[in-house]
């Protein structure tokens, strides 16, 4: 008797601008699949233009999920990213629709692909050494910290964003261990049974002009009064939510310490600088399987893609129907 072929989950990954969004709406449309963002602050409400969310019309289409779940002034964390997109996960699966992971956030990956089990809950007392440290020396001096304590992981972080760099600070002062020691042991492990992962490419070249045009739409759909919205309401610039590429320049424009060619530039070149990071850090596993999507359209990477799943499937079912020696 011939088993019934065993759907796999879909990560489809890839640095920012690459194209992950509109391959992931076709590939959903074709698939009966449900959209679970694994973005880091696609799940805040209001960050719109600067987290570049799927359109109203895309929502209305295909049901996405970890999408404005949060007020701009929560926290979250990859393990509560994790949680919600497991219930996610299993809500899409009981109305007999394929789970679709679409996003480029690595922690966010990584919890997906090989949770972090063992990494210590953060350390309110820690946190708050390290808050104050900040405020006294400033970002480059905790980042100077980390250089000392982990280079690994400093290597592949964004030096501006305070809240990785306390972070990593905060499991090295409680274990004594790096941060990136953890992330070692689990990067070795094979992906969960019935999960394909997928990674879009572009050459350098035509990354960079993808992400300078994304910086220009952004700034032209409204960017700067999206952030000065969001402050007019209350809201703090130091909020976790605010560290990211895009409104750190736009705020630090609004506060006058850049100019508006300045902030532009920037903006830019952090971009960039976050593509890198996300491309380095999903070469680290061997069985990502990338599409190269500058050399086929779009037509051919979802025909790629569904190939792969096919191909899963017809494996998984012969592999239930063997029977076992004796």
């Amino acid at each position: 008797m011939t088993s019934r072929p065993t759907t796999p989950s879909v990560i489809l990954a890839g640095p920012t601008a690459s194209g992950k969004s509109a391959l992931a709406m076709a590939l959903a449309k074709r698939l009966q699949a449900e959209i679970i963002s694994v973005d880091s602050r696609q799940c805040y409400r209001r960050l719109d233009i600067g987290t570049a969310k799927p359109s109203p019309e895309d929502l209305a289409t295909v049901p996405h999920h970890n999408i404005s779940v949060l007020d701009p002034d929560q926290p979250d964390s990859a393990m509560a990213f994790y949680r919600r997109a497991q219930k996610a996960a299993d809500e899409i699966r009981s109305r007999d629709r394929m789970v679709l992971y679409a996003g480029g956030s690595t922690l966010h990956l990584q919890s997906l692909i090989t949770p972090l089990n063992n990494l210590p809950e953060s350390s309110p007392e820690n946190l708050a050494l390290l808050q104050q440290e900040l405020e006294r020396d400033g970002v480059d001096a905790l980042f100077a910290k980390l250089q000392v304590a982990d280079p690994k992981y400093a290597a592949h972080i964004d030096p501006k964003n305070p809240r990785r760099l306390m972070r990593a600070l905060d499991v090295w002062m409680q274990t004594g261990r790096p941060f990136s020691s953890f992330h070692d042991q689990h990067m070795q492990a094979d992906p969960p049974d019935g999960l394909l992962i997928f990674a879009l490419h572009h050459p350098r070249k035509t990354l960079h002009a993808r992400i300078e045009e994304r910086c220009e739409q952004m700034l032209d759909q409204g960017l700067i009064h999206e952030t000065e919205s969001l402050l007019a309401d209350g809201y703090s610039p130091d909020l976790q939510a605010f560290q990211t590429v895009g409104y750190r320049q736009v705020i630090a424009y609004l506060a006058g310490d850049l100019s508006r060619d300045q902030m532009v530039q920037d903006f830019k070149t952090a971009t960039r600088r976050y593509a890198k990071r996300q491309i380095t850090w999903l070469r680290r596993w061997p069985f990502v399987k990338w599409l190269d999507a500058d050399a086929f359209g779009s037509e051919a990477l979802e025909e790629q893609v569904m190939q792969e799943i096919h191909l899963h499937q017809k494996f998984t079912s012969t592999k239930r129907s063997t029977p076992c020696s004796s």
